[in-house]
């Protein structure tokens, strides 16, 4: 966890980014990225420099050339241990004027992040923001993986604006539940075809190093780990440096994050290749049948965008490969051709493993439009016997435009560091949910369908056209209330009526 007075820190930083004209969050994480990509250039240099110094051989390879630039001025400078206690002119000269321009044309540690820093532009606005966000970062312990970690995913946090596209970060809360219900393993290949900021990716990573500690230590999988386990595809480039920063900081070295325009482009040398997917892909608008893939066409004809996700979940997925995905509730009961045709295929040709409905205001200051996670598992062959219904009402936060916490840190979330008293579950769901879940093949099986979860037998699913959502199957059971007989009523009435009435006759008297 990163402590309260390296958050004020940021927060400081923060404030002088937008006293200093940059008022958007994304820009601000952007070029603390940039700085942090520079800073992280100078590390893997001297890590060369000591490991050429303890075998007495000649550095090989270099970041920073040898010598000096065209103009007599020493590549040296451009290092971070360097600039950093230059005077702030100085470094704001070297910085806007010399490292960024070498940024762009740095095939670099050939690694994903100088992919994505070929187009760095230098906005910050004058040397003495400079100075402190320089001087922020290289005060925190970079060496330490979570505080760089929880660094990042505090400032993200702070991206409280919808971005163009109707990206927004999913909260961390849903994106732990979905990872925990679908348990990465070391061997898996994850994907997240509309990726943003990784979220996902990041918390799937974390888990693998939680749940397997021992993966690491082996060769082949530690490679997997940093090479080849974690995909992710956007079509905004602020977006894929930024996601690309948090799975290294995250200790992710070699990440596939690349520019992809996941619905246009056809996706056969991908499809079959993933595991697992997870994500929150974007439902705003329609797409025209020219601009989207033919791929995606044959399997479902539409152009609602959250329509042709899924479809390429299905498309990306190998046999076996499981899914959580978030859809609106239109996806669960819309009654167009291509809804049903994408409910009858989940629900007979794959294995639907569960519905979860979320409450409307999860998304909220983004959007207020309701939404569900969506688990399966492709097998190409069916396997729905049951489908696990499971309703959240609650989430840990509140469902208004603030979203503040309903319950201590240590209460929150699908895995809390403190166990919930029973009269807290109403204002966290996420714990029993991931609980029942673990169960749906045991005694879940036996719940009625009044409780908050209940499987639903793939007969009652048919019968309902493949309805999926929740409310079709739920039963709510409506307490018989006895009235008074009105004649009853209408006597007390007239009782109080009369009470009344020598009250007021007493009063008069008294007054009189």
């Amino acid at each position: 966890m990163i402590t309260g007075e390296l958050k004020s820190k940021i927060d400081r930083v923060w404030d002088a980014f937008w006293s200093g004209g940059i008022s958007n969050p994304l820009e601000v994480i952007e070029q603390i990225t940039y700085l942090l990509f520079i800073k992280r250039l100078d590390d893997l240099h001297t890590l060369e420099e000591n490991k050429a110094n303890r075998l007495g051989k000649p550095i090989e390879r270099r970041t920073f050339p040898e010598g000096c630039d065209e103009q007599g001025r020493k590549y040296d400078d451009l290092r971070w241990s360097h600039f950093k206690s230059a005077a702030p002119a100085e470094m704001f000269e070297i910085v806007g004027e010399r490292v960024f321009p070498f940024l762009r044309t740095l095939g670099g540690d050939g690694s994903t992040y100088s992919h994505h820093m070929k187009d760095a532009r230098f906005t910050i606005p004058n040397p003495a923001l400079l100075a402190r966000v320089v001087d922020m970062l290289d005060h925190i312990p970079m060496e330490d993986r979570d505080t760089k970690g929880d660094l990042y995913e505090y400032m993200l946090s702070k991206i409280a604006t919808a971005g163009h596209n109707g990206q927004f970060r999913t909260s961390r809360h849903i994106i732990q539940l979905m990872v925990e219900m679908t348990a990465p393993t070391p061997t898996d290949e994850i994907c997240d075809p509309a990726c943003g900021t990784a979220g996902f990716l990041v918390e799937a990573g974390e888990y693998v190093r939680r749940t397997h500690p021992n993966a690491l230590f082996d060769v082949v999988q530690r490679k997997h780990f940093h090479e080849s386990m974690f995909h992710g595809f956007d079509f905004d480039s602020t977006m894929l440096r930024i996601g690309s920063m948090n799975m290294l900081l995250h200790g992710v070295e070699s990440p596939d994050i690349r520019y992809r325009d996941s619905l246009a482009e056809n996706v056969s040398g991908e499809s079959e290749k993933y595991s697992l997917i997870l994500a929150n892909p974007p439902f705003a608008g329609s797409l025209d049948y020219e601009s989207t893939s033919k791929d995606l066409q044959r399997i479902v004809k539409t152009k609602k965008t959250e329509l042709l996700f899924l479809a390429l979940f299905l498309r990306l997925l190998k046999p076996g490969g499981r899914a959580a995905v978030i859809v609106p509730d239109g996806v669960l009961f819309g009654s167009s051709k291509a809804h049903k045709d994408l409910r009858r295929m989940l629900v007979e040709d794959q294995k639907l493993d569960g519905v979860v409905k979320l409450p409307s205001g999860t998304f909220k200051p983004y959007s207020g439009v309701s939404t569900a996670i969506l688990l399966f598992t492709k097998t190409n062959s069916g396997g729905t016997d049951n489908v696990w219904f499971y309703e959240v009402t609650a989430d840990g936060w509140s469902l208004d435009d603030k979203r503040t916490p309903l319950l201590p840190a240590e209460k929150l979330g699908p895995m809390p560091e403190v166990v919930l008293a029973e009269d807290e579950h109403s204002r966290n769901n996420l714990p029993d949910a991931l609980a029942r879940w673990l169960r749906r093949g045991g005694d879940e099986l036996q719940r009625a369908r009044t409780e908050q979860s209940f499987c639903v037998p793939k007969a009652d699913i048919v019968e309902q056209g493949y309805d999926l959502s929740l409310n079709r199957y739920k039963e709510v059971v409506h307490e018989e209330i006895e009235h008074r007989a009105p004649l009853e009523i209408i006597a007390n009435l007239e009782r109080l009526e009369s009470e009344i009435q020598q009250g007021m006759s007493d009063l008069k008297a008294m007054l009189g």
